[in-house]
């Protein structure tokens, strides 16, 4: 196997870190040619988790995206849900033929509103079966320090999932099968959207009890959401197994992606949607906050494409259409969370 990995933020400079700690060469593709130098000199990404250093000689560098894809056999996408279809519409249709393809996007295309996989489906005639997620709750900045971390890998099946899986095991991480491709994207999406919630909240100077109220309602409407978009694994102490119930159990809602992605995702300090979120509760515009994050917040853009998805499905969705009226029709935040507070339970 060789992995090509497209994206030098902090999630892709993560996963490069956890494939050469495998012994695992690979190419990765850097926009900027001043960052290819700079690892090159000094082994080390100078923007992101630059306390990372890099055995060199399993790095091949490039910043030609065609040339990347044909060398490799698994393109590993890490680059933030915005920039997809300016990285990739000019590309050749027939580029990724025969390629497994491994996203680590947490958000729905705003050009198309669409997942990844419909997206590349539709652009590139991709295969089901040749699509896989990787997926939280695993923040970039402990993958550095190795602390220990869990990702969800979904596939077609959850023997292929596995099979992807084995390249990134290690000490400091541990990795769980799947089959929902459908559901761990809805729920990457949404838990960015809740976490941009929770800092609002905090900005505001809520405090841990409404928090916590807040949340466990954002997990109810996640729930909501994922079942109207018929997705599986939604009943919260019932799984299918195989022998004890302590093994080899099936994921359900409660899971590590979907309720654990979401709660370390709104409480993080590490969460950049968290603390975007903060910096509206505070007061700032969107455009300031944009300004002062300096890093893509996805639950953003998430926001306005889940709203427009949601039209068609029409889940019950009150919190993540206040968080998307906050940020896209000008709605006071204080006052959006005096609704709010009018309906948890």
């Amino acid at each position: 196997m060789r992995f090509g990995i497209i994206g030098s933020g902090s999630w892709g400079t993560a996963l490069v870190k956890i494939l050469t700690d495998n012994r695992q060469s690979l190419n990765w593709w850097i926009r900027n040619p001043t960052v290819i130098d700079h690892i090159k000199k000094k082994g080390h990404n100078p923007q992101y988790l630059s306390s990372v250093y890099f055995d060199i000689n399993r790095l091949a560098l490039t910043n030609d995206l065609e040339e990347l894809i044909r060398n490799s056999t698994c393109i590993l996408i890490a680059v933030p849900s915005a920039y997809i279809e300016q990285i990739f519409d000019n590309l050749p249709v027939e580029i990724f033929e025969g390629k497994q393809i491994l996203s680590a996007v947490k958000g729905i295309l705003p050009g198309r509103n669409l997942l990844l996989n419909d997206y590349l489906a539709q652009q590139f005639q991709t295969k089901a079966e040749d699509y896989f997620t990787v997926m939280g709750p695993c923040h970039a900045e402990e993958i550095a320090s190795e602390k220990l971390s869990y990702l969800t890998f979904s596939g077609h099946s959850e023997t292929s999932a596995m099979k992807l899986a084995s390249y990134f095991s290690t000490e400091y991480l541990n990795t769980v099968p799947n089959d929902d491709v459908y559901g761990v994207q809805y729920a990457a999406v949404l838990k960015n959207i809740y976490a941009l919630g929770a800092g609002m909240a905090h900005g505001l100077e809520y405090g841990d009890n409404f928090l916590s109220v807040f949340i466990a309602n954002c997990a109810d409407e996640m729930a909501g959401f994922l079942l109207k978009a018929g997705i599986r694994h939604i009943e919260v102490g019932i799984h299918d197994v195989a022998g004890s119930v302590h093994e080899n159990k099936k994921a359900n809602y409660a899971a590590s992606v979907y309720l654990g992605d979401l709660l370390v995702t709104c409480y993080s300090l590490f969460s950049r949607n968290r603390t975007f979120g903060n910096m509206i509760g505070k007061g700032y515009s969107v455009s300031a906050a944009k300004l002062e994050l300096n890093m893509v917040a996805e639950g953003y853009n998430g926001s306005l494409c889940l709203y427009r998805v949601n039209q068609k499905l029409k889940a019950e969705m009150p919190i993540a259409d206040t968080i998307y009226r906050i940020l896209w029709e000008n709605v006071n935040v204080r006052d959006a969370f005096k609704r709010i507070e009018s309906f948890l339970v």
